[in-house]
């Protein structure tokens, strides 16, 4: 029996960057979606030969990774990329549930709740999932995506402080993911505007196994 599943993310790029392999793993059998509470518009942009605002040409990009993945739709709110912080936490919450109230999904993905790099707005983004997690009846699992150990190590600096990657046993599921790989680096491609982090990550992905690492809550 197909499920629904709903992935929620600070930005364009955070789907395939993050858990790609297995929202595209997931959406073989399954309704997948995208909610992306930004449009990514304070992002660097690499396309310079693309007149249009930064922010729809993230928007396109996203729509490109989604269509690659498999996502069934994806659904954008209009919150400031650089902004989500605690005092938008119950608006944030009220426009994210709107949406899955209608869908219904029996999985949530987002990131884990140290934002995986540290991004404040990552971070925003999993508490507000998580507190809508514990309030709706439909949802009976949250996966939240994990940076490991290992992976933390090949660690550039990106931002200023960067937690620290998450050990074997604190890391409840583990997503093979080579069979979707080159779907993952399809979607990754996408973001051609995002197109030195998106190199700086695959260096990275390429001395690591093709899996994908979750905390798991369940109800």
């Amino acid at each position: 029996m197909k499920k629904t599943i709903a992935a929620i993310f600070a930005h364009p790029d955070d789907e395939a960057f993050g858990p790609g392999g297995t929202i595209a793993k997931l959406a073989k059998n399954n309704n997948v979606y995208v909610i992306c509470t930004t449009h990514g518009e304070m992002g660097e942009n690499y396309r310079k030969n693309d007149p249009r605002p930064i922010a729809e040409i993230r928007e396109d990009e996203l729509r490109c990774s989604a269509k690659i993945l498999g996502v069934k739709k994806v659904y954008f709110l209009d919150f400031k990329d650089g902004t989500l912080s605690n005092n938008l936490y119950h608006d944030l919450a009220k426009k994210i549930k709107a949406i899955l109230d209608r869908l219904k999904p029996q999985i949530l993905i987002t990131n884990e709740l140290r934002g995986n790099s540290g991004h404040i707005d990552h971070i925003t983004v999993a508490m507000v999932v998580s507190y809508i997690f514990e309030r709706v009846p439909y949802a009976k699992e949250l996966w939240r995506s994990v940076t490991t150990e290992e992976a933390r190590k090949l660690n550039s600096g990106y931002f200023i402080y960067v937690p620290p990657g998450y050990k074997k046993s604190e890391i409840d599921k583990v997503v093979d993911t080579s069979g979707v790989w080159d779907l993952k680096m399809k979607a990754m491609d996408c973001h051609k505007s995002q197109f030195r982090d998106a190199k700086r990550l695959k260096r990275r992905l390429d001395q690591l196994p093709k899996e994908e690492n979750f905390q798991v809550v369940k109800k």
